[in-house]
């Protein structure tokens, strides 16, 4: 199967009835923002007839920024029920995972080395991402003090259940 990437018009891409997911304000903004700063990396999906099958948010991103056209990643392999079902698991299924907290805090960590003004660019929240970088203390760990413990010492961390050394 060979996939086609073109650049399509704004206005011939045809906006499903209703979107799988909400798009408040301020995601759109953040996808504006991550467009501007990054690029138009991820291509919209679309059928023969340039309805989109997935990819509203990056749509009304582009509109807002007052782009003429986009890339679309044209999918006419897919037969109506296929289209139906990828829109939803693609919509769902990047949702079932969690975050490597101490792979977040390391990427966050060097991010912040090489160009902290990128951080709020991840879509993370100042406060998500102080959290992540902040060395809990053992008290915050629920952790005490015994009789030869240093105050450096390698614990489990009960949040996340990744080695903390504090």
């Amino acid at each position: 199967m060979e996939l086609e990437i073109k650049a399509l018009p704004l206005g011939k891409i045809k906006l499903p009835k209703q979107s799988l997911k909400e798009h408040p304000e301020r995601q759109i903004r953040q996808i504006a923002d991550s467009i501007q700063a990054f690029g138009f990396n991820d291509p919209v999906a679309v059928d023969e007839t340039n309805q989109i099958i997935e990819g509203v948010g990056r749509v009304l991103a582009a509109q807002e920024l007052g782009f003429k056209e986009i890339p679309v990643i044209l999918l006419k392999h897919l037969s109506p029920a296929q289209k139906q079902a990828y829109r939803i698991a693609h919509n769902k299924i990047c949702l079932n995972s969690e975050f490597n907290l101490e792979a977040l805090r390391l990427e966050f960590e060097s991010l912040a080395q090489l160009d902290e003004s990128l951080l709020g660019m991840t879509g993370f929240a100042t406060a998500e991402i102080e959290d992540l970088l902040k060395t809990p203390t053992l008290p915050e760990l629920g952790v005490e003090l015994t009789e030869g413990m240093s105050d450096a010492a390698t614990v489990i961390c009960p949040h996340c259940g990744g080695q903390v050394y504090v």
